[in-house]
């Protein structure tokens, strides 16, 4: 890692501290701050886990604030979640040896000019260990990871992912992103002369960049970074390699060298988490790093990730057919006012009106009796010949989709779920979350070398 000299502390260099955020109210630290999560709260499992009299108080607070900071400078992120989702993702890369899970961060925007480029100048200049790559071959990506992670960098998704064709033929690009996303996921080659199996790790942080979503897969194992467009009265510093590099290395290097005294403590924090399954895995590394850094972190790594886990979820129903269907079945038992059985051809017409749903383009007759039921057969659903008042048809059950719907697409409601580990602390965090009050980005001081912000 290339290194640029600096005070070890949390407001010296180029940038200075960023300092409170003005998107929250309270930011203080200690033993009595409010931004204190579950595992940091007095006699909970956390307590002997965070913290450590090693360093100063508000020390790694203060380093996370400035590379938030140092982002903030030359992107416009889509939302305060976002931005410190970021800063985590980056924190978390100089961790890597610790966490069980390696996160993606999915950077994608709806055209181009959204930042996306932008975004990955910095995370090349502020990461652990980048290889970036834009047309790198599986093997030779595969063949550079090592016990010791670098981060991977991967721009132009949209070249590699763009179109079904492109997906199937790089169908090995996406089993290896998937598959790094855990340890203990090696990809096995036979090599050298005598044609032994070798197994390659391909644990290792990636960031993925493109226009359109990614795969489903690699959307599901990621922290999803929605860029757009900024407006005339959003400005940023220019990207001047002379200046922001070392500007951004100094930010990098003093964080970096606070987290890997922490390297033990972190392999053994376990986060209390406001989501669970695979949104947990994903996100407990930048959970962790904001309770290792304490002051207002803690709060602020769950509020982003409830936030942009919650905002994800409207989504997956239009990138999945098969999740998106079961939703709007269940709208259309509604509209027809919740009965028993629902004959097909009522089903489908319903299905077919919506003019915002993708079922009438599904061919010139729209979404048809035999398509439906390809889409219901993982789940076990199927239409039968059923009693209706006026006579005998196929139809469906609504009794037939209840697990499903439980399971895949269940009704939202005002309650916050506990989350996995909920038994650690007092309760869910919701209560004590503010709602986002627009960016509150603060700007750094203005320093040498920097270009005028436009």
């Amino acid at each position: 890692m290339t290194t640029t000299s600096g005070q070890r502390t949390g407001s010296g260099g180029p940038g200075g501290s960023a300092g409170p955020d003005p998107a929250l109210p309270d930011q203080t630290s200690g033993p009595s701050g409010p931004g204190r999560g579950p595992a940091d709260q007095a006699g909970g499992p956390g307590e002997v886990r965070t913290g450590s009299a090693d360093h100063r108080p508000g020390e790694g607070s203060g380093l996370l604030d400035e590379l938030r900071s140092a982002v903030a400078r030359y992107v416009v992120p889509p939302s305060p979640e976002a931005v410190d989702a970021v800063t985590l993702w980056i924190a978390a890369t100089h961790l890597q040896s610790a966490w069980q899970h390696a996160p993606r961060l999915a950077i994608v925007a709806p055209t181009k000019a959204c930042g996306k480029s932008r975004l990955l100048d910095v995370l090349l200049e502020t990461a652990h260990e980048p290889f970036i790559t834009v047309n790198s071959s599986p093997s030779a990506i595969f063949r550079s990871i090592t016990e010791k992670p670098p981060t991977l960098l991967v721009d132009e998704a949209d070249t590699i992912f763009g179109s079904a064709k492109m997906a199937e033929k790089n169908e090995e690009m996406r089993g290896l992103l998937n598959a790094g996303h855990q340890r203990n996921r090696p990809t096995t080659r036979v090599t050298g002369a005598e044609h032994k199996p070798v197994k390659f790790p391909t644990f290792a942080m990636a960031a993925i960049a493109g226009i359109g979503d990614l795969p489903d897969t690699i959307m599901d194992r990621a922290v999803i970074i929605r860029m757009r467009k900024r407006l005339e009265t959003e400005h940023v510093d220019d990207f001047r390699t002379r200046t922001a590099i070392p500007f951004l290395h100094n930010v990098r290097d003093r964080l970096a060298d606070w987290l890997v005294t922490r390297l033990e403590e972190a392999a053994n924090l376990i986060p209390a988490m406001p989501v669970r399954d695979r949104a947990a895995d994903t996100w407990e590394p930048l959970v962790a790093v904001a309770d290792l850094a304490g002051g207002a972190w803690p709060q602020r790594a769950r509020t982003a990730c409830r936030v942009m886990t919650e905002r994800e979820k409207g989504n997956e129903q239009d990138r999945g057919a098969k999740v998106r269907i079961l939703a709007d079945i269940r709208s259309a038992f509604a509209a027809h006012g919740d009965p028993a059985l629902l004959a097909t051809e009522k089903l489908l017409e319903t299905l077919n009106a919506d003019p915002e749903a993708p079922w009438h383009e599904q061919g010139p007759a729209g979404l048809t009796a035999r398509k439906l039921q390809m889409l219901l057969a993982d789940y076990e659903i199927h239409p039968a010949n059923r009693r209706f008042s006026d006579g005998q048809r196929r139809g469906y059950a609504q009794a037939d989709f209840t697990d499903a719907w439980n399971r895949y697409c269940p009704q939202p409601d005002n309650t916050e779920s506990p989350g996995r580990d909920a038994q650690v602390g007092p309760g869910p965090l919701s209560a004590a979350m503010p709602k986002p009050r627009g960016l509150g980005l603060p700007l750094p001081p203005p320093s040498a070398g920097t270009g005028p912000r436009r």
